[in-house]
């Protein structure tokens, strides 16, 4: 079985060469193994049936059996689209697809019957159905009939009809062709006593439940058996700790940090910052390897306290370098800690993805003669061409964006283990923390610095839109800038999620030029456009930028003091706090309003509760 599992995804019927390259890259599945454990995120009812004259935009999905009377394509180049008439004799409603135009006609004629599924929507007076799934009804397979699976896609594994039902196509070859069941991997007496169902019932339930309730101990299985291992793993960093690594030790704080302290530092530590220091001091010079985790809200200094720690492990003779998830995020360290050492003879270097050759070779060789001794970057500081001549200290930011391969990646560039201070702007309770990160202390800044005001959240319904937006207004009026979230670029199949590009339009009219400037950024543009939009955001010269979690990290603008996030209900809990984290960087009193519909799932409720 395990053999079967280990084949490479392109072998299984239905996938290839093309599809396989494209699954690896977007979703990481490069076997059969990893598409069976790609977990539908929730189910749709595909039992029962809708009249048009029933539907309203509300729904989360219909699912209607009737005719299409014509076809017509509207639009040119990338707005081109293809509208089909549907009825069913209770009332008419329109098809919308963006792809698929030539091929779509040719399947499903004028005058055939069909069973269509989607999410409805409302544009120019019209109900509508975005990328609808099309059957035949006379070959309309068996399992439409029961609970079918919505899985996570990406646009463009979309934009190849790689869609949540291609993908359902897939598991129902992959576990039609299993050899044998799926091999237990629990005990017998633990499945008894917790009253779990065994390995290959969950796996083929998860995927194609017989029922509500099947799903539900298919998925109880499985998030045991997760929580099971991760509390092994819990187990065995504890004895790892009863055991540190030998570490460098820095004993003296000397003339970088002290010519910091008193004449560069902007404002007077604050006193969680002072016991983080504290503590950061003791670990670097304990003679173990500092393991630390350092918690604490977006502005709130985690970045002036490592680049003190950073100066301590100078002082000492050693290099440092911070590892940040983004290019974004990477120059924004490495734009406010040369802010702060202007004055001080101290080289600070950028290295990413995009670093020219030339200025790689230079700080290359900084690096191994000594002479660089502070360098910032992304996964480029993890390639085997970057060497340090002594790396006594390694910043990680965002951790949860990193493997455990690639943080031991970076440690292998010291002879002897550097100190690690690891950052994170997510709130972790401090027993989540221990199981995200069992092998680090913990040290949490709780204080903002002076000046600062905590972010005000509310949650507003989409019936409220018009209230929410008169006092955007009154904060654009006061010469305050804003951001508008969406989860994605385009409308999802089957699923209720805000469409950027129709939110743009939409914000374009409710906030018209001359008065508003709007501008969007999202994760498929060009890096060009993208930068070129977010530069005119940070001078000013834009007030509401519309975008995707594209702006999630990295974008510092003091003056923007709201922000909106749509479909709120999508977001999990680290990705809403860090889009909060985009506001609330400069004096002023700054919003987060979460958006959402009445519908909520009872985890909704509790993220969106967390969060106000």
């Amino acid at each position: 079985m395990q053999q079967y599992l280990q084949q490479d995804i392109q072998f299984l019927q239905g996938v290839g060469p093309r599809r396989a390259e494209l699954l690896k890259e977007e979703l990481n599945v490069r076997t059969f193994e990893d598409l069976i454990t790609h977990f539908p995120f929730r189910y749709v009812d595909r039992s029962k049936f809708y009249r048009v004259s029933e539907v309203t935009t509300d729904m989360p999905h219909i699912q209607i059996r009737g005719k299409i009377t014509g076809y017509s394509a509207i639009g040119k180049g990338n707005r081109k689209r293809l509208v089909a008439e549907f009825t069913d004799g209770t009332g008419r409603l329109e098809l919308v697809w963006f792809r698929g135009i030539k091929w779509i006609p040719e399947t499903y004629p004028v005058g055939k019957e069909v069973v269509v599924f989607g999410k409805p929507s409302y544009y120019q007076r019209r109900i509508n159905v975005v990328h609808p799934e099309i059957e035949d009804p006379d070959k309309k397979q068996s399992l439409t009939s029961k609970l079918q699976a919505v899985y996570p896609t990406t646009e463009k594994l979309k934009d190849n009809y790689l869609t949540s039902k291609a993908i359902s196509k897939l598991q129902a070859n992959l576990i039609k062709n299993l050899p044998e069941r799926f091999e237990e991997t629990l005990p017998a007496w633990l499945l008894q006593k917790l009253n779990l169902v065994n390995l290959d019932t969950a796996l083929r339930q998860i995927h194609f439940p017989d029922s509500p309730a099947q799903y539900k101990k298919a998925e109880l299985r499985l998030k045991f058996e997760e929580l099971f291992y991760i509390q092994l793993n819990i187990l065995q960093n504890k004895t790892l700790r009863t055991r540190r690594f030998r570490g460098n030790v820095f004993q003296k704080v000397g003339e970088i940090f002290n010519t910091f302290y008193r004449d560069c530092l902007p404002f007077e530590l604050t006193g969680a910052q002072k016991r983080v220091m504290k503590e950061i001091r003791r670990d670097m010079g304990s003679g173990r390897q500092m393991n630390r985790l350092l918690q604490g809200d977006v502005g709130s200094g985690k970045t002036l306290v490592a680049l003190m720690s950073m100066l301590i492990a100078i002082d000492n003779g050693f290099q440092a370098c911070i590892m940040a998830p983004t290019e974004i995020l990477a120059q924004q360290h490495f734009r406010s800690i040369t802010a702060f050492l202007e004055g001080m003879e101290l080289e600070v270097r950028l290295l990413t993805g995009s670093t020219k050759k030339s200025e790689r070779e230079v700080i290359h060789r900084g690096l191994l003669e000594g002479t660089l001794p502070i360098l910032i970057g992304t996964h480029a500081l993890i390639e085997e061409s970057v060497r340090f001549r002594n790396l006594g200290l390694v910043v990680i930011d965002e951790q949860h964006r990193f493997g455990v391969a690639q943080r031991a990646r970076l440690w292998e560039k010291a002879d002897v283990l550097p100190h690690v201070l690891v950052m994170t702007a997510t709130p972790i309770p401090r027993t989540l923390a221990m199981t995200l990160y069992g092998d680090l202390d913990v040290s949490v800044i709780d204080e903002l610095p002076p000046g600062r005001r905590p972010v005000i959240t509310r949650h507003s319904y989409d019936s409220k839109r018009l209230q929410v937006f008169g006092f955007l207004r009154k904060k654009l009026a006061e010469g305050r800038q804003a951001y508008i979230v969406y989860p994605l670029i385009k409308e999802s199949e089957t699923m209720d999620y805000k469409d950027l590009e129709d939110g743009y339009e939409s914000i374009s009219r409710a906030f018209p030029p001359p008065d508003y400037q709007v501008s969007v950024v999202h994760g498929r543009m060009k890096p060009e456009e993208k930068e070129i939009s977010m530069r005119h955001f940070v001078a000013g010269r834009t007030h509401i930028m519309v975008a995707t979690t594209v702006i999630e990290v990295g974008v510092d603008v003091p003056n923007a003091t709201v922000m909106i996030i749509e479909s709120a209900e999508r977001f999990g809990l680290s990705q809403l706090h860090q889009l909060r984290g985009r506001v609330g960087r400069g004096a002023d009193q700054s919003y987060c309003i979460l958006m959402t519909g009445y519908k909520l799932t009872d985890e909704a409720k509790k993220r969106i509760e967390t969060m106000v």
